[in-house]
């Protein structure tokens, strides 16, 4: 549409430049350079299929494979099995381990009375209890976390598994996006090349009206006055040509950095635009329920829904006491177990059972587990709404496909026809049985024509693109892993 009301602006040009002619015939003006009335070669190879050239497929497997969005969800997994590792080691006793080195100050012991008041027996502290004045202490403790076994790890664990699935959910999603993306990029950089090739034909039709209005006017059949929109006209689809090479070379440029190719690098098609693409299979009812069965946004949110309930039930468990088997290795010198002590390393052991708790532990637990509750709430509610989106994006995706297949036919039509008025027109104008005028719409309608007929190809091949995505079959060959 947007080529087409570009090659259509130099007829509006036209008819402004028409209610100043006769002011221009009156009025001086500054010589002008003549319009060339030589065709311009129709660059036809810029939509014909090369060998070695680049695929709308290619295209949305290179931008796969180089997407920036799908790294980043690439390391949202990462980061998500990382967490999972995490939990996992929860499951393991905990294993700890402490090396310590201690100088004590000196101070003098002082006596000690061991006898009774009236028998007093008097000796040295420090011949009971020496003072050594260099500690070690080497110790190992091994902690089995009993309760947290039933009521937290598990769920913690189960938790970080749903959240790496969601993760790898969202890395099959944002693939499935870009290569659906890469492909319309495609088709949409062949559209404007095609453009330039319509631009051209339309400057070529330009030319050859003015040539024919040159001789008509020689012969007396035609006016300055048609002579001179002619020439506007021509004018102003040379502005049209270098405008249709611009769009192509931002949509080449868009399409690069979409495959984040070098500037040197050569860009040719190798597929054209030939032919139909083949009819997609399935009703609309069928291809609904396959959508919901593949696509994969919905698969995460409930992902992230079970996680979130999980982590709720790993709050709640923060009101029961927690309770706990550990043992300790202590390897020291002195060893506080040995009597009398003994400047000397001596090694010992001990095994216990513990249970802590703290009441105030269940309102914190009772308000952090709804919370998640809420957030789990919050995301079964939203897999509804996208599931409602997805039913409308599929029915939009296939009427636009049917639309699509339509307008082949339709627009095949129209150019035939227009291509008729076409040669019916000039043949009159060039036989003095017709206006320049009607020459000029036969020329627009012809032009109008060869952009829709150009557009109907374009879009057809977009629309399946935008349908097998919305069903989620391009997922297919995407694969949802690191």
């Amino acid at each position: 549409m947007r080529s087409r009301q570009l090659l259509s602006s130099g007829f509006f040009v036209a008819s402004i430049a028409l209610a100043g002619v006769a002011y221009a015939q009156q009025t001086e003006v500054a010589p002008m350079t003549p319009a060339s009335t030589t065709p311009m070669p129709v660059p036809e190879d810029l939509l014909k299929a090369h060998p070695g050239g680049i695929t709308a497929e290619q295209v949305g497997q290179r931008a796969v494979e180089t997407s920036f969005a799908a790294k980043q969800s690439l390391e949202t997994l990462h980061a998500a099995q990382a967490r999972v590792d995490a939990a996992w080691a929860s499951f393991l006793p905990r294993l700890s381990g402490s090396a310590r080195y201690t100088r004590l100050s000196s101070f003098t012991v002082p006596d000690i009375n061991l006898g009774t008041p009236a028998a007093p027996y008097i000796v040295k502290g420090s011949d009971i209890y020496p003072l050594f004045l260099n500690n070690t202490t080497l110790q190992a403790t091994l902690t089995v976390p009993i309760s947290d076994y039933f009521l937290r790890i598990n769920q913690q664990y189960t938790s970080a598994t749903q959240s790496a699935d969601a993760a790898r959910f969202d890395l099959g999603a944002s693939r499935a996006t870009t290569l659906s993306n890469a492909k319309v990029a495609y088709y949409t950089w062949m559209q404007m090349r095609g453009a330039v090739i319509v631009a051209v034909e339309a400057l070529n039709d330009q030319r050859i009206h003015l040539n024919d209005a040159k001789n008509q006017f020689t012969v007396g059949n035609a006016s300055k006055a048609d002579v001179l929109r002619a020439e506007t006209n021509v004018a102003s689809a040379e502005l049209a040509v270098v405008t249709a090479e611009n769009q192509a070379d931002l949509a080449e440029t868009q399409m690069r950095i979409a495959l984040h190719a070098p500037p040197e690098r050569r860009l040719v098609p190798g597929e054209g635009l030939d032919g139909n693409p083949a009819p997609f299979q399935g009703s609309l009812r069928a291809l609904v329920d396959e959508g919901m069965a593949a696509r994969f946004e919905v698969k995460s949110i409930l992902k992230n829904a079970e996680a979130a309930r999980k982590t709720a039930s790993v709050q709640k468990a923060n009101r029961y006491p927690v309770v706990s088997a550990f043992g300790d290795a202590i390897y020291a010198d002195p060893n506080a177990r040995l009597f009398p002590a003994q400047q000397k390393f001596f090694p010992t052991w001990d095994l216990g059972l513990q249970a802590t708790w703290a009441p105030n532990d269940i309102l914190t637990a009772n308000g952090n587990a709804a919370d998640y509750d809420a957030r789990a709430a919050a995301l079964e509610a939203q897999a509804q709404v996208t599931r409602e989106g997805i039913e409308v994006e599929i029915t939009q995706s296939w009427q636009g496909l049917k639309q699509a297949e339509f307008a082949l036919g339709s627009t095949a039509r129209e150019l035939a026809s227009a291509e008729e008025a076409y040669r019916v027109a000039r043949e009159l104008f060039n036989n003095g049985r017709g206006t320049s005028t009607t020459l000029t719409d036969a020329e627009r309608d012809l032009a109008g024509a060869r952009i829709d007929a150009l557009n109907a190809r374009v879009n057809a091949r977009i629309a399946h693109v935008k349908l097998e995505h919305a069903v989620g079959r391009d997922l297919r060959g995407i694969a949802a892993q690191p």
